[in-house]
């Protein structure tokens, strides 16, 4: 893996993170990106690595996603199957299905197969193959949607 790509797959789940911080504990935008910046990207925390990121990318995934959350939130809905709906999903997993979602919407320089793939890997690192397959259908579904 070439090393602008693991930054930006370091992005991806640092974004990933920043999101569910987000959502659980409603932190300021500025005060969130401030502690990702400081704090957690390219940093070791607990022996934890966490890898040197992209952090005008990070900073474009985290920021665009909660800017267009409610646009994404309707189409991960319709995307849905019959009888789920976004509160039943794992927050973590909703996180990177609206991360995932909004690269699709909004990146068009990042190819659909990459970025779904990228964030198959970052669901990988939460999940197993059973929620990565669902993830997977869920962002197939936004691109043929928005692409």
């Amino acid at each position: 893996m070439s090393n602008s790509k693991q930054k930006r797959a370091a992005a991806r789940l640092a974004a990933v993170q920043a999101l569910y911080q987000f959502e659980m504990e409603a932190t300021p935008m500025a005060s969130l990106l401030d502690e990702f910046h400081r704090h957690r990207i390219g940093m070791e925390i607990d022996e934890a690595q966490f890898a040197q990121a992209e952090v005008a990318f990070f900073d474009d995934v985290v920021k665009g996603t909660i800017a267009r959350r409610d646009e994404i939130d309707e189409l991960l809905a319709s995307k849905l199957t019959e009888g789920w709906s976004l509160a039943r999903l794992d927050k973590t997993m909703l996180q990177i299905l609206r991360a995932g979602a909004y690269e699709l919407l909004a990146r068009p320089d990042i190819p659909t197969g990459a970025a779904i793939s990228e964030y198959l890997d970052v669901c990988h690192a939460f999940f197993d193959a059973r929620e990565a397959k669902f993830a997977n259908g869920v962002l197939d579904s936004v691109a043929k949607a928005v692409r």
